[in-house]
Formats: structure tokens, sequence, C-alpha cells
């Protein structure tokens, strides 16, 4: 588990990477009302929410113990993890 403020922007750095995934294959796949998708395409989605979702849990998880073990304001906590997480790494702009 996360024991320092960057490894947090880590996880979180996971969870927007996997929500781009699920995000991606939707635009590939269609609105799934649409067009049927098949056994293939239906598993590759469901995969690849289930990793968000177990992801944005770890680190909600993850981020109320780092707050609740340094005796800091969650909601700081958070804000300051989403922000880093969504600035773009240095030598990466």
């Amino acid at each position: 588990m996360a024991h320092t403020l960057e490894e947090l922007v880590e996880l979180q750095r996971a969870v927007i990477a996997a929500h781009n995934r699920v995000t991606e294959l939707r635009a590939a796949f269609g609105p799934p009302t649409g067009e049927p998708w098949t056994e293939a395409q239906t598993a590759a989605h469901e995969t690849a929410w289930r990793a968000f979702r177990d992801l944005e849990r770890d680190v909600q998880d993850a981020v109320t113990r780092f707050a609740k073990d340094g005796d800091l304001d969650r909601a700081d906590v958070k804000r300051t993890v989403q922000f880093r997480a969504s600035t773009p790494l240095e030598g990466n702009k």
C-alpha cells in the first residue's frame, strides 16, 4: 500500500490510465445499446471496467489511510493527489 504522497500519485495515474482504457474500448466498440457487442468485446470491456473499479477502490482506501495516519484532511490529500496525477510528468510535456 502507498506510504508516500508520490506513491498515491502513481496509484492515481494507474486509475486514470485504466479509465482511459475503458473509454477507448467504448469508443471503439460503440454504445452497448446500439449494435450488440461480441463476447470478446464484452469480456474486454468487463475486464477493463473491473480493473478500473478495483484500482479506484484501492486508491481511495490508500488516500484514507494516508490521511488518517498523517492526521491530515482526507479531502486535501485527495485533491493534491488528483492534481499531481493529472499534471504531466517532467519530460512528458
